[in-house]
């Protein structure tokens, strides 16, 4: 993309970025020590070869992934999985599962391999607070199965969570109708910053209730189906600054860091290795 086209595509954004950035947490500087991605993020690679793209992208420096799929494990039955990933050095946090498909066979599975979460990355617009607090009430429910097996149930937002309904957004009526012990959140930071939200201010609120994150970078937003969506790119060249917003993340409890990237300007090993190296020389 040529400079000016970044600059005019990417001028809300960056008012999103900036305004957001007055947030900054005051302290000392760190560092992702061990980041992890969503394997998403490669799903052009994983169901042709998924044992030798993970190998890939743990060489990259990839400590943490976060599965998706059906079949989160790739074929393997969950003691081969914990053995693979430990052999490449990685250790598998959470898996990606739609509502009807988080059973206490899935549950058990995962924590098999080792998992500690299973995340719902999808519900859709909600037509009025009603329809979120049943699916907050879906919500401890899959808490109720995940907890069985000694995990823990978290949802994952997109733009239209931080969309106005019955003068109220969707995420805070889950965030209120839901039992912390057995639902937390994991925060894409790219789709809150996408619907306008201020990113920094309400991790500084609600931080608690917020585990992992996917860091993903945007370079413009645009409206689709109903929902603001961000145009991507690699992490080093878009218009959020996190080594701001990954300090407020820290500095309020964040415990998992998950790079996510679904649109690539070359390809989506490419970009991978890219963010790896942003993750590793990352200071905040």
């Amino acid at each position: 993309m040529k400079r000016r086209d970044f600059i005019s595509q990417g001028s809300a954004a960056l008012g999103l970025a900036m305004m957001s950035g007055n947030l900054l947490a005051n302290g000392n500087a760190g560092t992702v020590k061990k980041f992890g991605c969503q394997l998403y993020s490669v799903r052009d690679l994983m169901p042709k070869d998924a044992k030798g793209t993970m190998e890939k992208l743990a060489g990259m420096g990839y400590k943490l992934f976060e599965s998706y799929s059906a079949d989160p494990f790739w074929g393997m039955n969950p003691k081969e999985c914990k053995t693979f990933l430990k052999d490449i050095g990685v250790k598998m946090i959470s898996t990606h599962m739609l509502l009807d498909g988080i059973t206490d066979e899935l549950a058990a599975n995962a924590a098999e391999v080792g998992l500690k979460y299973i995340m719902c990355p999808f519900i859709g617009m909600q037509p009025n607070m009603d329809a979120w607090k049943k699916v907050a009430d879906k919500f401890n429910a899959a808490g109720d199965i995940c907890n069985r097996h000694g995990l823990k149930f978290g949802y994952h937002n997109h733009s239209y969570s931080f969309a106005f309904v019955s003068g109220m957004k969707g995420q805070m009526v889950l965030l209120k109708n839901t039992d912390p012990d057995k639902v937390c959140f994991e925060l894409d930071m790219c789709w809150s910053e996408a619907a306008g939200e201020n990113t920094m201010a309400h991790l500084k609120e609600y931080g608690d209730r917020y585990e992992l994150c996917h860091i993903k970078q945007l370079i413009s937003i645009e409206p689709k189906e109903g929902e603001q969506r961000p145009v991507q790119t690699d992490l080093s060249d878009g218009v959020i600054d996190y080594t701001k917003l990954l300090r407020v993340a820290k500095d309020n409890g964040m415990k998992y860091y998950l790079v996510e990237q679904e649109q690539y300007p070359k390809d989506s090993i490419t970009s991978m290795a890219n963010d790896a190296e942003f993750m590793k020389n990352l200071v905040f």
